[in-house]
């Protein structure tokens, strides 16, 4: 099944798109979500940005189990292209109180402690549910995460948009990213609380599980449906997946 895509304007997005994305209409597009049919417990979309995103935080499986939503978000990112300069922030530079992170984020200062790491194109990182971040500028990525669309604003630079200290800081762990160890190729992350992989040949890998399948060079085939760059398939557990010859793809499952 080829996902159907639904462009999400953001103050942070961008007019113009690569070309798979076709015409804005002059919206700010920050986020291409590909969506299916309901409950489905994964999410994969782009992001683009022309200005940073907000310092914020995600609630885990059992924090947002306990604010009554069906599950937390954990999240991951490959980066697409990234202008000279760009960076994302991930974790806290030292460990924090819960107290100290929200001064921080009343008066600003928040943006000074995060860790700001430099990024290029191919370069990934797996973000678990707690961890403090942002996405800069000047960044195109794929995100595959959790269908979860709960968000806790730390810090917003000023924009009139709603901050969330009170459930942001019960759920953060205000220190330094700590990153998964990584796992052997073609692997990117593994489950729980989902596994992540980029294929460029050879078997591809999660055949007796569900499927989020998002080419990014060349085109990706299963169940008599195709896709290409800017695409996503969803496929069943046991149905057959072939990329083209030299194609290359992000493979995701629960």
């Amino acid at each position: 099944m080829k996902l159907d895509k639904r462009m999400v304007e953001k103050p942070w997005g961008r007019e113009t798109l690569p070309p798979p994305f076709g015409d804005t209409g002059g919206r700010r597009i920050g986020e291409i979500w590909f969506e299916g049919p309901p409950g489905l417990p994964l999410l994969a979309k782009y992001i683009f940005t022309s200005e940073k995103l907000s310092v914020q935080v995600h609630p885990d499986d059992a924090a947002a189990r306990a604010r009554g939503l069906p599950r937390g978000k954990s999240e991951c990112w490959y980066i697409l292209d990234a202008e000279p300069g760009a960076v994302l922030g991930l974790g806290l530079r030292r460990e924090m109180s819960a107290q100290a992170l929200r001064a921080a984020a009343e008066d600003g200062g928040i943006e000074a402690l995060m860790a700001w790491v430099p990024v290029a194109r191919g370069d990934f990182f797996f973000v678990p549910a707690g961890t403090v971040h942002a996405i800069g500028a000047g960044i195109a990525l794929l995100e595959f995460q959790q269908a979860s669309d709960v968000t806790y604003r730390l810090y917003d630079y000023g924009r009139p948009r709603a901050l969330h200290l009170d459930e942001a800081v019960a759920v953060a762990r205000p220190g330094p990213y700590g990153p998964r160890p990584a796992p052997p190729a073609p692997l990117l992350v593994e489950a729980p609380p989902f596994s992540l992989a980029r294929v460029s040949g050879g078997p591809v890998p999660f055949e007796d599980r569900q499927r989020w399948v998002l080419p990014l060079e060349g085109r990706a085939v299963a169940g008599g449906e195709a896709a290409g760059a800017g695409e996503c398939l969803l496929v069943a557990p046991g149905v057959p997946l072939a990329l083209d010859a030299g194609s290359v793809a992000l493979v995701g499952a629960e």
